[in-house]
């Protein structure tokens, strides 16, 4: 390869930001730097084991796979070194100089300034090679990618600052050298005690063996096939100082609950512990070992419906993939972990994936086994439930259209604020509401609102308020598409309450239904006079009975499209169809006893239309023509002024 002088190139500016955040609000936790560059490491041999599988001349040495981590106390250097898949100089410019994630700028949009508030988004968004900073003030990459001659290697330097230089060098091995050149303060990084507790506490789990030398002896360039380094004056000897077996091939009983919480965040980059896990092996038809987690937090990318997503695939203990989204279905996107199979071919591919029965089945198996899961937590601990509903709860919420099959647990796992909530906090389940019907109430009854305090103030509540009956407020903007593919629940139908004609049931007793049918026909006139009035803008007028104080309301046809989907619909500038609603009064409000006796037919109509925007307001809906609205409220107030 022809001679190649250094070159410097600039970071990306999300890059340089990361690097500054990185530096600067991770101060508190600094030896998770070790575990991302053993992880990267770990990684890089996985990718090696399964590129060798088609391609055996890539296992140049024939080694076995390893991570060797060597140390300079007297010149504060710290080197982590692997021999795995390597990289070629574009591979280093893409890894090492950009952020190669989307969603890369929303990230950085929602940093505070407030290190202890931007430390945990950086866990949702994930840590990684640029970790190495926390420590360092400079950093050296030396890297050949496996199947590339000697002299086609690349070192990489930087000093985190604004830019890194590239050079063409010579690696005698495929794989990766990462030297650190700690900073000052820092120098407990290069001492043995501190990095094999260090190692002991991160890299336990991982399935190849962590290597570091006996002694405290300096950094050398040159090494054995058995891992041992010399020089002039000395020998180095290593020995392995990790178990350097895969964690989930152990026995549940022999792993203890921080080695899963580190295995965690080793697989998913976070820096704070999962919220649950559940560890299995299924043997018989098929065989294979799931390890799934829920996190404590929702990623930074959780409604990016592109963002990568899945668990970590593996055949036989080797490793095939990141993010094999074929295993869950979208709405548990937030789930973490890893699946070993016995029964998948090792050459797969993702279009294979997608059309393999063993993977069928093992979706299947592991949808159920994710939504155990969640049901057991809820069950078990309800505040931490809670902590996960309100990180993941609306991503849940899409599992009932997504997954006809589990309709009914998931269902079961759904949470909301109902009128018997104490706060607007969503902390009831279906299960819940279900305990607390009346004797005679058939049916599950929700209102859709903007939010909570919309819910609880809407008119539509006061005959169930009057009866004791209490009703669910869905006030995410996904509830109104949820409930269109989510009828019944437990052998009962759902009953949006602002739709079609209320009909309580036998909730009623027939002096009720006596007095509403006396009521309708007394005031047959009135209806048709406002809805003369009122023409084409409304579909229907009628007398409710869902009404004690307020004077009318807006109601929608059983069939049509409710309000909040429409404002989804228009914000992602989607065809709406045009419907009109039912407007219906309530003739005992003295307001409506005053308007049937109206003479005048312009006051008449003044009253009718602001009543009518009134309804539409007490629904959040926006005003066609809000200055017609001001101008006959004006002057209404005027006569009563004067």
């Amino acid at each position: 390869m022809a001679a190649q002088t250094a070159e410097t190139r600039g970071f990306e500016t999300e890059a340089k930001q990361l690097l500054h955040l990185m530096i600067h609000s991770l101060y508190s936790n600094k030896e998770i730097f070790l575990r991302e560059l053993i992880s990267n490491a770990s990684d890089a041999a996985d990718k090696l084991r399964f590129a060798s599988l088609s391609q055996p001349e890539l296992l140049e040495t024939g080694g076995e796979p390893k991570v060797q981590i060597d140390f300079d106390t007297e010149k504060n250097i710290l080197m982590i070194s692997d021999n795995g898949i390597g990289m070629t100089r574009d591979e280093v410019i893409t890894n090492l100089g950009t952020i190669a994630k989307s969603g890369t700028a929303q990230f950085l949009e929602n940093l505070t300034g407030d290190e202890k508030k931007d430390s945990q988004l950086i866990g949702q968004f994930g840590v990684g090679f640029y970790s190495a900073f926390i420590v360092a003030d400079k950093v050296e990459v030396r890297t050949r990618r496996a199947g590339t001659a000697e002299d086609e290697a690349t070192l990489w330097i930087s000093e985190g600052e604004a830019d890194y230089s590239l050079e063409a060098v010579s690696k005698a091995t495929a794989g990766t050298e990462i030297t650190l050149h700690l900073k000052a303060d820092e120098k407990e990084y290069a001492e043995s005690y501190r990095l094999r507790s260090i190692v002991k506490k991160y890299a336990d789990h991982i399935s190849i063996p962590v290597f570091m030398q006996k002694e405290d002896l300096p950094v050398t360039d040159e090494a054995d096939e058995d891992g041992s380094k010399k020089d002039e004056e000395s020998v180095v000897e290593y020995e392995a100082v990790n178990e350097a077996k895969a964690l989930w091939t152990r026995s549940r009983k022999d792993v203890k609950a921080d080695e899963y919480k580190e295995f965690y965040k080793s697989v998913s980059h976070d820096f704070e512990d999962p919220l649950e896990w559940s560890h299995n092996k299924v043997e018989g038809k098929l065989e294979y070992t799931s390890l799934l987690y829920v996190p404590a937090r929702a990623p930074y990318d959780l409604w990016n419906r592109d963002s990568a997503r899945g668990l970590k695939l593996y055949v036989q203990r080797v490793f095939i993939m990141d993010d094999a989204e074929q295993f869950l279905p979208l709405y548990l996107r937030f789930m973490k972990g890893i699946v070993d199979s016995n029964d998948i071919s090792l050459n797969v591919s993702r279009e294979i994936l997608q059309e393999d029965p063993v993977v069928d089945s093992m979706r299947s198996a592991l949808t159920k086994r994710a939504l155990d899961m969640l049901e057991k937590m809820r069950k078990k601990d309800k505040d931490k439930y809670n902590s996960f509903w309100n990180e993941f709860g609306q991503a849940l919420k899409e599992g009932p259209a997504e997954d006809f099959t589990n309709k009914e647990k998931v269902a079961k796992l759904l949470q909301f604020t109902t009128t018997h909530s104490e706060s607007d906090a969503q902390d009831q389940c279906l299960d819940d509401y279900i305990s607390r019907m009346k004797e005679d109430q058939e049916k599950i009854y929700y209102l859709v609102a903007d939010s909570a305090k919309a819910g609880r103030n809407s008119p539509h509540l006061e005959i169930f308020r009057k009866k004791g009956i209490e009703v669910i407020l869905m006030h995410d903007r996904i509830d109104e598409w949820l409930m269109s593919h989510l009828q019944e629940f437990d052998g009962r139908q759902f009953q949006d309450i602002s739709r079609g004609e209320l009909d309580l049931g036998k909730l009623e007793d027939e002096e009720d239904k006596e007095v509403q049918e006396k009521t309708e026909k007394e005031f047959v006139k009135l209806v048709e006079r406002i809805k003369e009035n009122l023409g084409d803008k409304v579909k229907e007028v009628r007398v409710t009975h869902r009404l004690t104080g307020s004077p009318a309301c807006l109601a929608v046809d059983d069939h049509d499209m409710g309000m909040q989907m429409r404002k989804i619909m228009e914000a992602s500038g989607q065809a709406v169809p045009e419907t009109k609603p039912i407007f219906e009064i309530n003739p005992t409000h003295p307001l409506l006893v005053k308007l049937d006796k109206e003479a005048d037919e312009d006051r008449f109509g003044d009253i009718v239309s602001i009543l009518f925007g009134q309804a539409g307001l007490a629904d959040g809906v926006q005003l066609e023509d809000p200055a017609d609205f001001s101008a006959r409220l004006n002057k209404l107030l005027l006569e009563l002024v004067n």
